[in-house]
């Protein structure tokens, strides 16, 4: 007959667990490290965006450039498993990149030149494209209605490249949420367009019937 002790029975699982609480101490630990320590990764790409719609590139390209060297620092010392709290911070990044990239009249940065995952990359960039709405705008506003239509123009067919991907929606997070925001922002910005040259074309029209 056998004596079950119910204690002895457990001493294995009792280490087990034991073990594993310590591994998900730590992880936790990382965890809350990294969240509380990009958001200066994120500070510094929303003010580069700013700086960007004031024109003052040369603080923006600074900025990015801040972040950048946080975010290899971080890499270098963020385990497999917590990689994924440095999507966003490399999200900001990317749409600050590009941003930047284009007001400078450069092509957007491929992805090996800025070192993020790919879901970083998709999503960043689609998020560039509500930064370029507003550039469209600020420049309608002031009165120039052909660097507005330059800009619509890669604004659309930056959408246009990554309109495909909704097809990955079950691997990217959002995309398919971003890409409809899109979609909305890129028709919106396209009847403004055409009715700001239509304006511009009835104004210019009616200086010359007055001459």
């Amino acid at each position: 007959m056998l004596v079950f002790c119910g204690s002895y029975m457990l001493d294995s699982t009792k280490r087990s667990l034991e073990k594993i609480s310590k591994s998900l101490e730590k992880n936790l630990e990382g965890r809350e490290s990294l969240i509380k320590n990009t958001r200066q990764i994120v500070i510094l790409c929303s003010e580069s965006i700013i700086d960007c719609h004031k024109n003052d590139t040369k603080s923006a390209a600074k900025k990015v450039l801040a972040a950048e060297k946080l975010l290899a620092q971080y890499r270098k010392k963020t385990a497999e498993g917590l990689y994924r709290y440095l999507l966003l911070p490399e999200q900001e990044f990317v749409e600050a990149s590009s941003l930047l990239s284009i007001l400078q009249g450069n092509q957007v940065p491929a992805i090996e030149s800025l070192h993020v995952k790919e879901e970083s990359y998709v999503l960043g960039l689609l998020d560039c494209i509500g930064e370029l709405r507003r550039n469209v705008y600020d420049k309608i506003r002031t009165g120039h209605a052909a660097e507005a239509k330059k800009m619509f123009d890669i604004m659309e067919e930056l959408y246009l490249q990554l309109y495909p991907f909704a097809y990955f929606d079950k691997i990217v997070k959002e995309v398919r949420r971003k890409l409809d925001v899109a979609r909305i922002l890129v028709e919106e910005t396209r009847i403004a367009i055409t009715e700001e040259i239509r304006r511009s074309e009835l104004i210019k029209n009616m200086k010359k019937s007055r001459k």
